[in-house]
């Protein structure tokens, strides 16, 4: 095995968890490189510090420069603001490091685009963790194998509630389009539309603040929003977005349905899927749970019991080890910084639709 050293740029909420990820997905899944927690990257020197000595990092630093441009450092995961993503993954690919970028990729579509074309070449990677349970990459491959058959209808959801309250004081969540419901919640579901059933065509969308005012300010972005959309293959496709959605606190859900069957899945309860295929007798026709195990994807590594089921840190370490299989093999590993793009363009185009109240072709953004 090789050793690489890893530079997390932000030690909050995703730095913490790319950080346990980084230490334990060589024991997990025996990865061929095992990863080595050599520089932290925070705001200040106190949080860097603090970041570091929690983790267990080499070093820190609150200046992403030195991260970036220390030798030690191999490979870089951007856990920070999204309007911080592009400044640091094209300065890490002018030195041919290898980039991990968390969602959405750039804080706009034209960042997304100036950073795929600097990733040309080099191994680079987005992160979208929720497609990754084993029951999702499951629904992926069932839809992909036929199972159900030609897909004809696809609804997604992700929705939550932490700013359901319209008492909640105003904070760095209610300002900037980038953290807007269509910045941070949207992006998931329209990569698992992506992943699931393909291309988007065109689609008409609305985009709402519910609660304009909140104590402690005004509210310059989006609580929820909604869009239907025509897939390239021609299935129908509908989805919400809200963080205002009372008693969701995960609903990254989706239903699809073909001309065989149908899948429905939520991730409030992500270690299950509920298949319908149409061929069964009339007596025992129905949804049946299937829970998963070490027969799906990703799953044995963690646990040999069936039903023991992952949690949201083992997304994660899947992310890692499909990150560091694209460093060793020097091969792209979905979803890359094109996939990345490609949400952002969704995003773009529903917001255009909201703002000339018609539907707009994807690719005319």
């Amino acid at each position: 095995m090789t050793k690489i050293g890893i530079g997390i740029v932000g030690g909050g909420y995703m730095g913490k968890a790319h950080a346990v990820a980084m230490s334990s997905v060589g024991a997990i899944f025996n990865t061929a490189l095992r990863p080595q927690l050599e520089m932290v990257c925070a705001t200040n020197p106190a949080s860097a510090e603090k970041y570091r000595a929690a983790f267990g990092f080499n070093r820190c630093t609150d200046d992403w420069n030195v991260l970036v441009n220390d030798p030690a450092v191999e490979a870089i995961v951007i856990a920070s603001p999204q309007n911080t993503h592009r400044e640091i993954a094209e300065a890490a690919f002018k030195l041919n490091k290898p980039v991990f970028c968390e969602k959405p990729l750039g804080a706009s579509l034209a960042d997304s685009r100036a950073m795929v074309a600097a990733a040309q070449g080099q191994i680079n990677m987005t992160g979208f963790n929720y497609i990754r349970t084993p029951a999702s990459q499951f629904a992926r491959k069932l839809i992909a194998d036929g199972v159900i058959g030609d897909i004809t209808w696809f609804r997604g959801e992700h929705t939550e509630d932490f700013l359901a309250d319209p008492e909640m004081p105003a904070n760095w969540r209610t300002t900037g389009d980038a953290n807007g419901t269509m910045g941070d919640l949207a992006p998931h579901m329209i990569n698992a539309a992506l992943a699931l059933i393909g291309p988007i065509d065109k689609l008409i969308a609305e985009v709402e603040t519910v609660h304009k005012t909140r104590p402690q300010g005004t509210v310059s972005n989006d609580d929820h929003a909604q869009m239907m959309c025509r897939f390239a293959n021609g299935c129908m496709g509908q989805m919400y977005f809200s963080r205002v959605a009372h008693g969701r606190k995960m609903g990254y859900a989706y239903e699809v349905t073909g001309t065989k069957g149908a899948i429905r899945f939520d991730q409030e309860d992500q270690n299950a899927i509920w298949l319908y295929t149409a061929d069964e007798p009339e007596t025992t026709r129905g949804f049946r749970k299937i829970l998963t195990g070490p027969a799906h994807p990703d799953y044995e590594p963690f646990c040999q019991g069936p039903g023991h089921g992952t949690g949201y840190q083992d997304q994660i370490i899947i992310e890692a080890k499909d990150f560091l299989h694209a460093i060793a093999t020097n091969t792209p590993v979905w979803p890359t910084f094109e996939d990345g793009m490609a949400v952002n363009q969704v995003v773009a185009a529903a917001l255009a639709s909201s703002r000339v109240k018609t539907w707009i072709d994807v690719s005319s953004l």
